[in-house]
C-alpha cells in the first residue's frame, strides 16, 4: 500500500511512529522494511518536530554543497562555517565522502543528460540518476550511498520524482535528503518548465537508531 502525504513533516511523524511502535529490531535499530510513500506537495520540506530540531539554513547549506558537485567536506565547511561530526566520521583520508549526492550526478554529466532527455522527450523513461555504483563499492569503506538511484517522470502535466533508497535513517536523513530532493525536483522542474509533482519515496529500510529512540523516550 502506498501512502499518501501532504508534506514530508507528516510523513515524518506518520513513519516515527510507526517505527516506534512497530519497528524490528535491526541491529542498533529499528526498522520498517520495503517502505513507499508519496508526498503530494514537496516544496512544503521543513520539518517541524521540537526533539527533531530540523534547521533549514544546515539543510539549505547541504544543499548548496551538493550544487557545488565538490565530495569534499571542507566545501561543506566553508558554506556552513564547519563541518558536522557525522561528515568527519565519513570522511576519507583526503577529506571526501561518497555521500555528496551532487558530486555523484555531476559525474558523467547525469543531471544535465537528464534535463535534456526530459526537454527532447516528455515521455522518456530513461531520465534517471544513479547514485551507487557498483564500480566504486572498493571506495565505500566509510561512507556507502544510502541512495541507489533517482527518476523523474513528466506525468500529468506534471514533473514527478522517484528516489529509491537501500537505508535511510529517518531522524537525521530523511530530514535533509527529503529536502534536498525537493530542491533537486524543483530545480529539474524549472529547467524543463513543468511545474513540481508528487516526490515517491522507496526504502528498503527505513529505522531509527537506537540511541535516538532512548532520547524520544526521555
Amino acid at each position: 500500500m502506498m501512502w499518501i502525504f501532504n508534506n514530508a513533516d507528516s510523513a515524518f511523524d506518520y513513519y516515527k511512529s510507526q517505527i516506534l511502535n512497530n519497528g524490528i529490531d535491526f541491529d542498533d535499530t529499528k526498522a520498517l522494511f520495503n517502505v513507499g510513500f508519496t508526498i503530494e506537495n514537496p516544496m512544503d520540506n521543513h520539518i517541524s518536530c521540537e526533539q527533531r530540531n530540523w534547521k533549514h539554513d544546515y539543510a539549505e547549506a547541504e544543499w548548496q554543497w551538493y550544487l557545488s558537485g565538490d565530495p569534499s567536506i571542507f566545501k561543506l565547511g566553508d558554506i556552513y562555517g564547519k563541518v558536522p561530526p557525522i561528515w568527519s566520521r565519513m570522511a576519507d583520508d583526503k577529506g571526501n565522502v561518497n555521500s555528496n549526492y551532487g558530486w555523484q550526478w555531476e559525474r558523467n554529466d547525469q543531471l544535465d543528460k537528464v534535463i535534456k532527455l526530459l526537454s527532447d522527450n516528455p515521455k522518456t523513461r530513461q531520465a534517471a540518476i544513479s547514485i551507487y555504483d557498483a564500480k566504486e563499492i572498493k571506495n565505500y569503506k566509510y561512507d556507502t550511498p544510502c541512495t541507489y538511484a533517482v527518476q523523474f517522470t513528466i506525468l500529468d502535466n506534471k514533473l514527478n520524482m522517484c528516489v529509491t533508497m537501500r537505508s535511510n535513517d529517518l531522524w537525521y536523513g530523511f530530514c535533509n535528503d527529503q529536502y534536498c530532493f525537493s530542491m533537486l525536483q524543483k530545480l529539474v522542474a524549472d529547467e524543463v518548465g513543468w511545474p513540481v509533482g508528487n516526490y515517491f519515496h522507496f526504502a528498503h529500510n527505513l529505522h531509527l537508531y537506537n540511541n535516538i529512540i532512548e532520547k524520544i523516550n526521555e
